[in-house]
């Protein structure tokens, strides 16, 4: 009878405890979650966009006449003041002191020209003397007119033959000033290929070429000794210290929000500490440029200045890289939870309140977002624990529990 009673109470030990068991097993546990506060703290909404720095006035050294560049000394950073420091050399070229046939072709060019002139004086010696032949003659139709034995067309006759030779004569004069002029042309074109020998060819010296201004030289164009056309770019020059900003492509839809003024962090530039900036320029038009993607973008040219340019770091110069964070909104005591916590519900923004150790979906109003913080204006107070990432297993009710340090 007692080994009855104790098999039964073994087996109904045996079956609390299995029941237990299966209890625990699939009792509901909290679902870990992260968790974010509700804070307090100075939030900003910023585009963020990467920028190059850049020279303001940077001026490009061209060759001022077609010719031989001597190779170009200074090296890019060394220092160079205006009118005084000497860049470049250059050996214009004599169009004149070509070769023998040239010289030639200019000494004929002269034989030419003195014919001419020739020519053109004895047509203006004809042309007097035809003058003169009918001046004469209108005279004595003149007085044979007057004594009336010639008729009144043949004094018209006159009248039109002296008209007629007046005018070939200053057609004649004309002709000599021409002549004169072209003969003059020919002749100094002989003298820029000879010289005072008649033979040899005229040397010019080499033209300096100084600084267009104070600064540094940024970058080399052409160094090599070469044969240029006028005009042909040889270096660059610029004032890094003093004249350096930022040229910062936007996107279109980007630019409309930025006006001269912002406030703006210069970032990822090499050092460890920010640099603070103001836009100074927003271009009224925007350009077409494709992404590396290949995606077609319309860009806005803006430009960055630095609020302090006595504390520009003295490592940057011209075309680096840089990351620019323009500030179009700030407050320095904002509502702020982190973004991550936020999901949509409907045409509204919720987020999941732990309270209790229960989630409880809460609908908030936001003003701004700028990807990592939401300014909160209605819905949550400072101090209140979200759960960060919802997932779809987080429902109203359900049992989390903190799987992280808490956020702020």
């Amino acid at each position: 009878m007692i080994k009855k009673y104790s098999r039964t109470l073994l087996i109904g030990i045996a079956v609390i405890f299995l029941a237990a068991a299966l209890v625990y097993a699939f009792w509901p546990r909290p679902i870990p979650v992260d968790i974010g506060v509700v804070v307090r703290e100075p939030m900003i909404d910023s585009v963020t966009e990467e920028g190059r720095t850049r020279v303001h006035d940077a001026y490009v050294v061209s060759t001022p006449v077609a010719g031989r560049l001597r190779r170009v000394e200074v090296e890019p950073g060394d220092p160079v003041l205006r009118g005084e420091d000497i860049v470049a050399y250059m050996a214009p070229s004599n169009p004149a002191v070509l070769d023998v046939r040239t010289r030639e072709q200019a000494r004929a060019n002269v034989s030419a020209a003195e014919a001419a002139l020739r020519l053109a004086q004895a047509e203006r010696n004809r042309a007097v003397a035809d003058l003169e032949l009918a001046e004469a003659d209108l005279e004595r139709q003149r007085f044979l007119r007057e004594s009336e034995v010639a008729s009144q067309a043949a004094l018209d006759r006159a009248i039109r033959e002296a008209r007629s030779a007046s005018a070939a004569m200053d057609t004649a004069e004309a002709a000599v000033s021409v002549r004169q002029a072209e003969l003059a042309n020919a002749r100094a074109m002989l003298d820029g290929m000879e010289g005072d020998t008649g033979d040899t060819p005229q040397l010019i010296a080499d033209i300096p070429i100084h600084a267009p201004a104070s600064g540094r030289v940024l970058r080399l164009i052409q160094q090599s000794e070469t044969t240029l056309p006028a005009g042909s770019p040889i270096l660059e020059i610029g004032n890094v210290e003093h004249d350096l900003e930022v040229l910062v492509e936007l996107l279109s839809t980007d630019a409309v929000q930025v006006v001269p003024g912002q406030r703006v962090l210069i970032e990822d530039w090499g050092g460890d500490q920010d640099i603070e900036g103001i836009v100074d320029r927003v271009d009224p038009w925007g350009f077409t440029k494709f992404s590396a993607l290949g995606v077609e973008e319309q860009r806005v040219n803006t430009v960055i200045r630095f609020a302090n340019p006595e504390d520009r770091p003295a490592g940057l110069g011209h075309g680096y890289r840089v990351v620019t964070r323009i500030v179009i909104w700030e407050d320095d005591d904002a509502l702020v939870v982190p973004s991550s916590a936020l999901y949509r519900d409907g045409e509204h923004w919720a987020v999941f309140a732990v309270r209790g150790g229960r989630a409880r979906p809460v609908r908030v109003e936001i003003d701004r977002n700028n990807g990592l913080q939401a300014h909160i204006l209605s819905g949550l107070e400072a101090g209140d624990r979200v759960v960060l990432y919802p997932s779809s297993a987080v429902t109203d009710g359900a049992a989390v529990t903190a799987r992280n340090t808490v956020e702020r």
